[in-house]
């Protein structure tokens, strides 16, 4: 195991929040190291949107400008390759990466992402991002008014469908088997046109990921457009609950105002800290969490 050199910051995840605070973070003139394994949780999707002025780009095209940008700074260094390991130190924390090196630092920053469980359902992980989809504000506009479905249940499921709706007036919630749904909230979708089918799917036929119909086990077909999901999720790396930060009823890393987790020196940004999954977002939290460690560094040896 080589031993490397010490670094102000440690950013471990380098998409748009982790590449954000590291823009912050060299403009400050800190020695930062970017950790990144290059698969950020977005991948799939086609494009991106309600961020302005990158509005229908594709990831890739956003992340690849960012990194550019970065790399401008010459106090911030990039390494390619999987953090495995995490630790304390006298005076900060040690960061063990898959090929045995390791990196010191005075301050952490996680900007790791969460990873989609995806659901058991034939044709649903490779629709995810394209097709199926999470969050109406990053994707609900290119396919508003056609004809769309919600996979869920019971409370989450109804409030997603007054969500929803807002975008289309073909929608439906289709429960996968018997609704649970209560009788006031099957009232209220029944009066918003809102169709609900407690038939179990089989399947979810598409073309290279744009889905065309629901298949059910019964044999019948609905044609769709676009299906919305929530996937249940799990943290990218449990490299900050080893160091001690604490995690939300959600599952996310719990963090303040500042992006500051409760282990001191430790702060986190991005998709693993919120539910609102969007690069807009991201990109603020990381220019935040960026910022405040600066300041953080600064009080602490001035």
């Amino acid at each position: 195991m080589k031993n490397k050199e010490t670094f102000d910051v440690i950013i471990i995840g380098g998409s748009y929040s982790g590449l954000a605070a590291g823009m912050s973070l060299g403009r400050a003139l800190r020695k930062v190291l970017i950790i990144d394994d290059g698969k950020p949780a977005n991948r799939q999707t086609p494009h991106s949107h309600n961020f302005l002025t990158q509005d229908g780009k594709t990831p890739r095209e956003i992340a690849t400008l960012a990194r550019h940008q970065v790399e401008r700074y010459g106090t911030v260094t990039f390494y390619t390759g999987q953090a495995i390991k995490g630790g304390k130190t006298g005076n900060g924390f040690v960061i063990q990466v898959a090929s045995g090196d390791t990196f010191t630092s005075r301050k952490l920053i996680f900007a790791t992402g969460i990873r989609d469980i995806m659901q058991d359902l034939d044709g649903y992980a490779a629709c995810w991002g394209i097709s199926v989809l999470h969050c109406p504000y990053c994707h609900g506009y290119e396919v508003r008014n056609q004809k769309t479905g919600i996979l869920g249940n019971g409370d989450l499921a109804f409030e997603f469908a007054m969500l929803i709706a807002n975008w289309t007036a073909d929608l439906t919630l289709f429960t996968n088997g018997k609704s649970t749904l209560a009788s006031q909230q099957q009232s209220k979708l029944k009066a918003h046109h809102i169709r609900v089918i407690e038939a179990e799917i089989e399947k979810l036929e598409h073309t290279g990921g744009t889905l065309q119909n629901i298949l059910f086990k019964d044999g019948t077909r609905r044609p769709l457009k676009a299906l919305y999901a929530r996937s249940p999720f799990e943290q990218s790396t449990n490299i900050p609950q080893s160091l001690g930060c604490a995690l939300t009823d959600e599952g996310y890393l719990k963090v303040d105002h500042l992006q500051k987790t409760n282990v001191h020196g430790v702060f986190a940004c991005g998709d693993s800290t919120t539910p609102m999954r969007t690069v807009a977002n991201a990109v603020a939290m990381g220019t935040t969490a960026g910022m405040m460690v600066n300041k953080e560094i600064l009080m602490e040896g001035f």
